[in-house]
């Protein structure tokens, strides 16, 4: 048997990478971790959910102070967004959880971390810089990037990405959003609420289009209320360099136009981070999209595995963390454990949150399944009108069996709220079992139950259980009847 330097080695120090290194290392194999940028977290803590996220509440809290009459209070006059300060309240949870992932946190761990660009020479071995590092098994995790986008002019005019957005010296007069994906779609709600005049151009027909219609076009309503314009159907034609400002040329169901703003951010999805990383000469076999991995996350060298942004699947940094858990599994623990995608939650954090695991309408019916939908809108929720939030919707979808397919959930807090739904889906539970849950009054999370015994209200209340009732134990019935007409 050949003798390796290391047990585990992992290209990509991101949310992927760094759940395999913390467990490899803590069941005792001997770890190398080796990330190309000066600094670990990769995108999700750098450019992705961290600031992303930091951003979206500052700007949820400005929104609100001039809201403050809604709720009662006397109306507030707010000053101008100093977008210099809000970058530094960026920075600074940036560097706080930053040093969670720190080098030396995980060289304590007993992983040895390397910074630099490896290649790999052949199926167990990488060149970093020149020196050869060689190991057992070995997890691909290096992410993905902002995908070109083929619009003509686009590469001579500047431009935006999430790499880029969060360290404006300024909050941008006016802004052009191209793409209406979730990142797009929190970027434009957070930066309109802090002042900006932003224009989300989509070239599709829906906002958010992975998600059902119904709760997207929802979302699109609030959106378009508080002022952002969303151009649907749109085929962007050209980019332009104005000097100070950025121009698109666009054909659109109103003909075409030239919109024109101060910046341009481009969200029209992600690439894997693949070329550079030497596949060939490992023998691993891969394609636009990502890496080809069976469910066990192996490539075409069995002891290569891949995960994070890098499979091509599920984009999400709880995912990557999931599937590092499976290729850990696989490569320390040596048992065939298989990936299973069939409840992965996500959520996009806009006012209000939309949230979902498991199937939509939308992929139900591309998968040919036959359900039942049933939904409780937020307006029925005592906690919900009490903050004055009471507008979106969850939905529950049913197979034949009334068998859980998948949940929905457009409203305040929604990706909490999941979270019921992701132990629950997970670990197999009845509806029963959370129908018959006790809630604290007054919470969102009551929907949640209301949901699951609406499901089962038809059953316990219906005539024939009322007609057995009467018979076994003398009911009276009704003692008011509504009145005639």
């Amino acid at each position: 048997m050949a003798s390796f330097e290391y047990d585990v080695g992992i290209l990509g120090g991101g949310a992927a990478g760094l759940t395999m290194a913390a467990g490899a290392a803590q069941l005792g194999a001997k770890t190398i971790l080796i990330e190309r940028r000066p600094s670990l977290g990769g995108d999700c803590l750098h450019f992705g959910c961290v600031p992303s996220k930091t951003l979206i509440k500052s700007a949820r809290v400005y929104h609100q102070m001039r809201q403050a009459a809604r709720y009662g209070l006397p109306a507030v006059e707010a000053p101008p967004v100093d977008f210099a300060q809000v970058a530094a309240r960026i920075r600074e949870v940036i560097a706080t959880i930053q040093a969670h992932d720190s080098l030396e946190r995980f060289c304590g761990l007993g992983v040895r971390v390397e910074i630099g660009q490896a290649r790999f020479a052949d199926e167990h071995c990488v060149d970093l810089e020149g020196r050869r590092l060689a190991a057992r098994y070995w997890l691909i995790a290096t992410g993905s990037r902002p995908a070109p986008a083929p619009v003509p002019g686009l590469e001579q005019t500047p431009y935006l990405t999430n790499q880029e957005v969060f360290s404006l010296e300024s909050l941008p007069e006016s802004l052009l959003v191209l793409g209406a994906g979730p990142i797009a779609i929190e970027m434009a709600q957070a930066f309109n609420r802090l002042g900006s005049r932003v224009t989300v151009v989509q070239r599709s027909g829906q906002i958010l289009s992975n998600d059902d219609p119904d709760l997207a076009g929802l979302l699109l309503e609030r959106l378009r209320e508080e002022g952002v314009e969303v151009i649907l159907n749109a085929q962007t034609l050209a980019a332009r360099d104005l000097g100070q400002k950025r121009e698109l040329t666009i054909r659109g169901e109103q003909g075409e136009r030239r919109l024109s703003a101060q910046h341009l951010l481009v969200a029209l999805g992600r690439a894997p981070n693949l070329e550079g990383l030497g596949l060939e000469a490992a023998g691993v076999e891969h394609d636009a999209k990502g890496l080809k991995l069976d469910n066990r996350l192996r490539t075409s060298q069995r002891h290569i595995f891949g995960a994070g942004d890098v499979t091509g699947a599920f984009q999400f940094t709880h995912a990557a963390g999931y599937e590092a858990g499976v290729a850990l599994t696989n490569a320390v623990l040596r048992l065939p454990r298989r990936a299973d995608y069939t409840f992965m939650p996500w959520c996009t954090y806009s006012d209000p949150e939309l949230a979902s695991i498991g199937l939509n309408e939308k992929q139900a019916r591309a998968a040919k399944i036959a359900y039942q939908v049933w939904s409780e809108d937020f307006g029925a929720n005592d906690r919900a009108l009490a903050e004055g939030q009471a507008w979106g919707r969850i939905k529950l979808l049913l197979d034949q069996r009334e068998r859980p397919l998948g949940v929905q959930i457009l409203g305040p807090r929604a990706g909490e709220l999941l979270n019921e739904w992701v132990a629950a889906l997970g670990g197999g539970l009845k509806l029963s079992t959370l129908a018959g849950a006790v809630h604290p009054y007054p919470t969102l999370g009551e929907i949640n139950k209301r949901l699951a015994g609406s499901v089962l209200a038809p059953k316990l209340f219906s005539e024939r259980v009322r007609k057995g009732l009467r018979l076994f134990f003398n009911l009276k019935g009704r003692a008011c009847a509504p009145p005639p007409g």
